[in-house]
């Protein structure tokens, strides 16, 4: 029984302010019925200009991701990191992203191509479908007329060739030079550059010349002739890989006439290349450099600059920097690069730890496909990732990602055009049943994937509501929700 004072203070309210509370009855209903009242949320997401790359898979909503539309609003640089175990998708989000891409009349594509099967690159498709030939650096047939890089090219100031010099022969020595190694570097080019003014200067005039300095050059610095040729040497053994060696014919010669800087798509095909050889990182600081004085240029294009295979890159100090260096000046140009790595392990836990760690802090975006638990809390750790994301990535199924654009978290499932499909796949040799990719039985298969993925879908979303209540959407935790 209520206490009269309450009641006749509730009476007193009611009379003032009308009835504050109505009281109704119980009503029993089904949780299909019931989760009316509760409006679908969606995290926020990224605009609706640019590149559509699927659809968040907890909201149903398109996911449109584009960093030149982004950077300077929601992205501070326009870099991307993608990451994941083989097999799930990474591949095929990159090859539909560049064609997606290259529909604006003003982007520009370059891809260094590492993999790939039947004896051509796993962008080999793609290019011939836009009409591109591929840059295919092969040293068996660099011997036969094939396609050379310069690195003494005249379009490469006497500044970037010096250091380009250095970078090769850091990575091939597993250090640095030392003072006097680079003082008879230094000498050699210096003379070769003003003394062979007929034709390009080619490595081959370095070696020459750090077998058999000058004596002008020695003079300069009041040192003996033999001791620069001593200090020399190893500079010399190192380049004559490069003339006579297991890597000749790609880089001993003038740079190979009509390659099209100004195609739309720019493939160097690096799969006829050693990947586990110390050749794959100096191929890497080579065409880097050649890029950088030859390929970007202040013309108001976009530009992408996508590594596959990427911890040759961010795993050697040398030309990680000589890649650091080339992010900061290319994001005044307009240049997104895109490094395409199975495990951030092979990176951080690697002899270019801190570069790494300054190439990955340029990321802005970071997509990471499905890895092993122990794998997930490690890139978790890095990259800063929140816990539920931590916890899905190893059930995700193949097609679905975790994409972090500085901070905005989603679930997303990249989708593929019937156009697109037979021109993004590079497993080939492991799926197909016969000569036509559109039989039945592939048909069949994926679209038992497909629905399988959905599946997973669902459940993510029921555990990540499950357990992280207080979470808002499980696409953006600290943000505020807002009606889909």
């Amino acid at each position: 029984m209520r206490d009269p004072l309450t009641a006749l203070t509730e009476t007193f309210t009611s009379f003032l302010f009308g009835k504050v509370e109505t009281t109704r009855l119980p009503v029993r209903t089904s949780t299909g019925q019931a989760q009316a009242v509760y409006l679908p949320t969606a995290a926020p997401g990224l605009g609706d200009s640019g590149v559509i790359i699927g659809r968040e898979v907890y909201s149903g909503k398109g996911y449109i991701y584009d960093p030149f539309q982004l950077y300077g609003q929601q992205l501070p640089a326009p870099h991307w990191l993608v990451l994941g175990e083989s097999g799930n998708g990474k591949s095929a989000l990159e090859k539909t992203y560049v064609l997606r891409q290259l529909r604006f009349r003003d982007r520009q594509v370059v891809v260094l191509d590492a993999q790939g099967e039947d004896g051509v690159g796993e962008w080999n498709l793609i290019a011939e479908q836009l009409g591109i030939t591929p840059i295919r650096l092969d040293p068996t047939a660099a011997l036969d007329m094939g396609i050379r890089l310069n690195p003494l090219d005249p379009s490469i100031t006497t500044t970037g060739q010096l250091a380009l010099l250095r970078t090769i022969i850091e990575v091939a020595m597993g250090h640095g030079l030392d003072e006097r190694s680079g003082f008879a570097l230094k000498v050699a080019h210096a003379y070769v550059t003003h003394s062979v003014t007929d034709r390009q200067p080619v490595l081959t005039d370095i070696v020459d010349q750090l077998r058999h300095p000058k004596p002008e050059s020695a003079e300069a610095m009041n040192v003996a002739i033999d001791d620069v040729r001593a200090w020399g040497l190893d500079v010399a053994l190192v380049l004559d890989r490069l003339v006579d060696g297991d890597l000749r014919g790609m880089f001993d010669g003038p740079t190979t006439v009509g390659i099209d800087l100004d195609a739309p798509l720019i493939v160097f095909d690096l799969s006829h290349i050693d990947r586990n050889s110390i050749a794959m990182p100096i191929l890497m600081a080579i065409v880097g450099v050649w890029l950088e004085h030859t390929w970007i240029r202040p013309d108001r294009k976009k530009r992408i600059f996508l590594v596959e295979e990427a911890w040759h890159i961010i795993n050697s100090p040398f030309v990680a920097q000589l890649f650091q260096r080339l992010l900061k000046f290319g994001r005044r140009l307009g240049l997104s690069f895109v490094a395409v790595v199975h495990h951030l392990s092979d990176v951080v836990d690697g002899a270019a730890a801190k570069e790494a760690a300054a190439i990955l802090k340029m990321a802005s975006t970071r997509t990471i496909y499905a890895q092993k638990a122990d794998e997930a809390r490690a890139t978790g750790r890095v990259l800063g990732l929140p816990r539920w994301a931590v916890e899905i990535i190893p059930t995700l199924t193949p097609g679905i990602a975790v994409w972090d654009v500085n901070g905005n978290v989603q679930v997303v499932k990249h989708l593929i055009t019937e156009t697109e499909r037979p021109l993004v796949f590079t497993d080939r040799a492991m799926t197909e049943s016969s000569a036509n990719p559109d039989d039945l039985g592939f048909n069949a298969d994926l679209l038992a994937a497909e629905q399988e993925a959905e599946e997973r879908a669902a459940m993510m979303e029921q555990h990540v509501r499950a357990h992280y209540p207080d979470a808002g959407h499980p696409g953006h935790p600290e943000s505020t929700s807002t009606v889909a």
